[in-house]
């Protein structure tokens, strides 16, 4: 069992996500940084979808009043256990009555943090991750607060408690040929031509040429940029449409906007460009005021992209299973 002890707005218990009910108006909503999640997971041995703290306000606290395994991902919230400071993406093992706490990242914006059986939520439509706008799942649909208690699930295949911490190499670092490096503090987003991008002519040039930045109005369901207007070439009424993370859509005002992990089920916004989905983690972590710029991308390249990710993860899990062996067969 764990107890929050500070905490700010929007900090959330999040996990995989619910797909399969857009249908209904519920979006799939999970982990902005769902990479983050799934790492964590199986650096500890949960099943990849295990619910996991996501904070996004900082400085945050909790106390452990179990013994239990963890692991921090995500952005590096200069994480403390009883003021000694740990390793991120790396497993830790917390004795009952310590303190974990984590500060401002200096560039990311979300850390995760991950428990030995997960943090056990009720499931609602197969999910423990929190919708705030609907109010349900995760912490009963709402943030963190101070005093919120959590047990943790049963582990399915979690690692023996360790001596050592067992440690991976972040995806930022691992996949740095596939995930290039922010070049003058702006981020390179690989995104495909969706289908009114032929409505905005030259404007559409736009698009694709300037640095954007990431509006103050933005949150989990969409990143709101700011930049010089892009408009269609004539006013275009649209009916409503079904969206999905990643939609890029064109406002009447001109300036993007970003359908994120809690995009709504359905817009009439034109709809310029569409963000593969392997580059919507490093948007989940960049901060409002981030800059960034579209690069045009293929289906051959985002399946690249994507067989890359998948080929990261599949060595991570290896590696957890041979350590997890190894221990077993020491204890």
């Amino acid at each position: 069992m764990i107890e929050i002890i500070e905490t700010g707005p929007f900090n959330t218990v999040q996990d995989l996500g619910r797909p399969g009910y857009r249908d209904i108006g519920v979006s799939s909503g999970g982990a902005m940084d769902p990479l983050a999640v799934k790492i964590g997971n199986i650096l500890i041995g949960n099943d990849d979808d295990a619910a996991a703290i996501e904070v996004q306000t900082f400085p945050f606290e909790l106390r452990f009043e179990v013994r239990a395994t963890f692991a921090v991902t995500g952005a590096d919230g200069n994480p403390t256990l009883d003021g000694r400071e740990l390793l991120s993406w790396c497993t830790h093992v917390a004795e009952a009555g310590q303190i974990l706490k984590l500060q401002q990242p200096q560039k990311l914006a979300r850390a995760y943090i991950v428990f030995g059986g997960g943090l056990d939520v009720p499931v609602v439509m197969g999910s423990r991750s929190t919708a705030l706008r609907g109010g349900f799942g995760g912490n009963a649909g709402r943030p963190l607060i101070k005093g919120d208690r959590f047990e943790f699930g049963t582990p399915s295949n979690a690692l023996p408690l360790p001596a050592n911490g067992l440690a991976v190499v972040e995806p930022a670092v691992a996949l740095c040929d596939v995930f290039p490096a922010a070049i003058d503090g702006v981020l390179s987003v690989r995104a495909i031509v969706a289908g009114e991008h032929e409505l905005f002519a030259s404007d559409g040039e736009a698009f694709w040429s300037q640095v954007w930045r990431i509006s103050s109005s933005s949150d989990r369901t969409g990143y709101r940029l700011s930049g010089e207007p892009i408009r269609p070439m004539v006013a275009v009424e649209m009916r409503s449409h079904g969206v999905v993370p990643g939609v890029v859509q064109v406002p009447p005002g001109g300036e993007p906007i970003i359908q994120m992990s809690d995009a709504n089920t359905a817009g009439g916004y034109p709809k310029i460009a569409g963000v593969i989905e392997c580059d919507l983690w490093r948007l989940g972590q960049a901060r409002i005021g981030s800059r960034l710029r579209f690069a045009r991308s293929t289906h051959a390249e985002a399946r690249a992209v994507e067989q890359a990710v998948a080929r990261y993860v599949e060595d991570v899990r290896r590696t957890s299973q041979m350590v997890k062996l190894a221990v077993k067969a020491m204890a």
